[in-house]
C-alpha cells in the first residue's frame, strides 16, 4: 500500500515554502498554494504510513464546506480549479488536481477554535475527572458520547510539530488575544458547528465535536486551513450512535483506536501501519465525505 500516494510535492525544482503535519504550503505573494498530502499525524506525530487519496478526502470537503459556509463567516479560499491557478502552476495538474486550493494570505491567530457538541474523547475524561470541560461546568450524571445540552467553545493553543496542543479555558484565550475578538470567535465557531452539524444530521452523519483556524485579512476575520473534515471532526454514524458507548469512528479517531490498541500514544517512533487499517481509514474517509457532499470523491 502507499505506491500511489502523495507523501511531499515539488512543484519542479521549488520546495514547499511551509511543510505542516498534512498540508505543503506554497507563498505566491499575495496568495498561498495550499496541497494536501496523503501524510497522516496523530498525537502529534506523523506516521511512517500514508494513507492514499487521503489529501483529496480533505480538500474536498473542505472546498464544500467553505461554499456551504461563507453566508456565517468569510474565509480564504479563492478557488480549488487548476485552471484558475496562476498559469506557470498548469504543468502540475496531476500533482495538484483535487488536493489543493487557492487561497488568500491571512494572518493566523494562533487558537485552535474547539466546539463540542457530544461527551468524547479528551472532553469526556476532564468531565469524569472534574465534571467539567476548560472549566465550564456541565450537568453531573452525563454518560460517554452523550449530546450537551448546548454546545460548548473549548479552545486551545496550537502547538508545533511534535508537541501537544493545550486546552485552555475562555478567559485565558480573552487574556491573550482579547475579549472582543475571543468571543467574536466563540461566537462564530458555535454557528458554524451547529449550521454543519444539522445539515450532516439530515446526511446521516453526527459532527460530535470538530475545530476551526481563523485568521485576520483586512479588517476581518475569516476562516483558514480545512473545515469539517476527519482530520479536524469527529465524525459518527448517526444510525449506529448509541449513547453512553464508545462510537465507530468515521475520522481519525479510527487510526487512533488502532494506535492505542497496540500500545502506542506519542512516546518514541510510531509504528508502521498494517496495510488493511490504512485500507479501512480510507474507506472511512470516502464514506463520510461521499455521504455529506452527496458524490464521488474523485
Amino acid at each position: 500500500m502507499g505506491s500511489n500516494a502523495v507523501i511531499r510535492t515539488k512543484l519542479g525544482d521549488r520546495e514547499p515554502d511551509f511543510s505542516g503535519k498534512v498540508r505543503d504550503i506554497y507563498d505566491l505573494g499575495e496568495t498561498l498554494l495550499i496541497v494536501a498530502t496523503d501524510r497522516l499525524s496523530a498525537f502529534d506525530h506523523i506516521l511512517p504510513n500514508p494513507i492514499p487519496g487521503r489529501g483529496k478526502v480533505l480538500t474536498q470537503l473542505s472546498v464544500f464546506w467553505f461554499e456551504k459556509t461563507k453566508h456565517i463567516v468569510d474565509n480564504h479560499l479563492i478557488t480549488a480549479d487548476v485552471s484558475e491557478y496562476p498559469d506557470w502552476l498548469s504543468e502540475y495538474r496531476e500533482q495538484l488536481e483535487g488536493r489543493s486550493m487557492l487561497v488568500d494570505k491571512a494572518q493566523r491567530i494562533d487558537v485552535e477554535c474547539v466546539v463540542r457538541g457530544y461527551l468524547a474523547g479528551s472532553g469526556w475524561k476532564d468531565y469524569k475527572n472534574t465534571g467539567k470541560i476548560c472549566g465550564i461546568q456541565l450537568p453531573a450524571g452525563l454518560v460517554e458520547s452523550q449530546k450537551l445540552p448546548e454546545p460548548i467553545f473549548t479552545p486551545a493553543t496550537k502547538a508545533q510539530l511534535g508537541e501537544h496542543d493545550e486546552n485552555i479555558s475562555f478567559e485565558k484565550l480573552a487574556d491573550s488575544i482579547g475579549y472582543d475578538i475571543a468571543e467574536k470567535l466563540r461566537r462564530m465557531s458555535i454557528k458554524l458547528y451547529e449550521f454543519a452539524h444539522n445539515y450532516a444530521y439530515s446526511r446521516g452523519i453526527i459532527i460530535a465535536d470538530t475545530k476551526f483556524e481563523f485568521g485576520v485579512l483586512g479588517d476581518q476575520i475569516i476562516l483558514i486551513d480545512e473545515i469539517f473534515t476527519p482530520d479536524s471532526s469527529r465524525f459518527w454514524d448517526k444510525n449506529l450512535y448509541r449513547s453512553g458507548e464508545h462510537q465507530e469512528a468515521f475520522d481519525k479517531q479510527f487510526i487512533r483506536d488502532y494506535l492505542l490498541s497496540v500500545g502506542w500514544s506519542g512516546d518514541g517512533e510510531p509504528p508502521q501501519i498494517p496495510d488493511d487499517i490504512i485500507q479501512k481509514t480510507i474507506e472511512r474517509y470516502r464514506q463520510v465525505a461521499e455521504r455529506i457532499i452527496g458524490g464521488k470523491i474523485e
